[in-house]
């Protein structure tokens, strides 16, 4: 019953009917304490903490997921790549967890959260998460004084977190759905939210001039059961699969596997959806298809028939340069003072961003 309701609930909130009408008085209420709560920590009334290395927020503006952790994953690497030593902090959604913790790759996504689970076995840089963004933060960097960069996957609502960079991640398909706030529609922010963030990701969808594009790509399935074991699409074509899709839009990692050549029977969940054995006894299935978010949750019951596709970002090398950009220490300098009363003026470095103007991303 909870998944049927969590499905039809999320497919309002990318259509208009009468529901609508009723819930829109709701959305109006949201509105008014969404803005005053931003206005409140602009102007100091409600109090944000000032970590001592720069903060990336890579969040977005609707409920679910748009590709935040992929992207968190890719820039963490390329970061490493330039010499920085990033360090990555969670709230944990879907955890039991609420204090500042470690995430190792051992953890219990049940604890921790699936996607900080994920980061974590990725082994790329330390992983801590917290309700309190700030507190984990701090609590990351007591642990470990080497890293000079904090990247938040989420966060970008989360203003106790003074932030130097902020990164908004867009699905490019869905977009903002029917264009209404919490609760008719998908929105936690108004779409004007765009003018304030220094940089737009568009996760599929096409090009955007105003934008830069994300890509999740991949064509290499391991074992859950046996991870060193690999396959190929071409492993695929004569057995009977199944796939199971437990994230904010399952019919995109379904049609993935149909861009792949693949046959598969789908089989879509709520977004973080805490997989149990049952939930994949599919008769007579041979392999049975899954992301690498619900695979961590998946682990302790795996048999050989569960293959789980990695897939990785792949974005314009522009976007490195500007976020290098905006963390030289002249843009630094800049940033903090904006960015600690989160104003909307920008640094110097906006002027590498690609620019708005003939914008396909639909604000309101």
């Amino acid at each position: 019953m909870y998944k049927s309701f969590s499905l039809w609930l999320e497919k309002q909130w990318y259509e208009l009917s009468p529901i609508h009408i009723f819930l829109g008085t709701f959305s109006f209420v949201f509105r008014i304490i969404t803005v005053s709560r931003r206005l409140f920590y602009r102007s100091g009334i409600l109090k944000s903490t000032k970590l001592p290395v720069p903060v990336i927020i890579i969040g977005n503006i609707t409920v679910g997921g748009t590709g935040k952790t992929p992207l968190t994953l890719w820039l963490a690497q390329q970061l490493i790549k330039h010499g920085w030593h990033p360090g990555i902090i969670s709230r944990g959604y879907g955890g039991s967890n609420a204090t500042p913790q470690a995430v190792n790759t051992d953890s219990d996504p049940a604890a921790v959260g699936d996607e900080p689970a994920l980061i974590a076995q990725r082994k790329i840089c330390p992983v801590w998460i917290g309700r309190d963004r700030a507190a984990a933060g701090q609590a990351l960097l007591q642990a470990h004084p080497e890293c000079d960069v904090i990247l938040s996957d989420d966060g970008l609502q989360h203003y106790q977190l003074q932030r130097d960079v902020e990164v908004m991640v867009i699905d490019g398909v869905r977009k903002f759905g029917n264009g209404m706030l919490l609760p008719a529609g998908p929105l936690r922010e108004p779409p004007s939210r765009l003018d304030s963030v220094d940089a737009v990701v568009l996760h599929g969808g096409g090009e955007a001039a105003d934008a830069y594009s994300m890509k999740l790509q991949g064509d290499t399935f391991y074992n859950l059961l046996n991870p060193q074991i690999t396959a190929k699409t071409a492993d695929f074509r004569d057995t009977d699969n199944h796939a199971v899709a437990g994230i904010a839009s399952p019919e995109r990692f379904f049609d993935y596997l149909r861009e792949l050549g693949l046959r598969t029977r789908t089989h879509p969940y709520p977004d973080h959806h805490p997989f149990v054995a049952d939930d994949l006894n599919f008769r007579g299935a041979e392999a049975i298809f899954m992301t690498e978010k619900d695979a961590v949750k998946c682990a302790t019951f795996a048999d050989e028939k569960y293959w789980v596709l990695r897939v990785n970002a792949h974005l314009p090398p522009t976007f490195i340069k500007f976020i290098l950009d905006k963390l030289s220490p002249e843009n630094l300098s800049g940033n903090n003072l904006s960015r600690n009363s989160f104003s909307t003026e920008k640094g110097s470095a906006e002027k590498t961003r690609p620019t708005r103007g003939q914008c396909p991303i639909q604000k309101g």
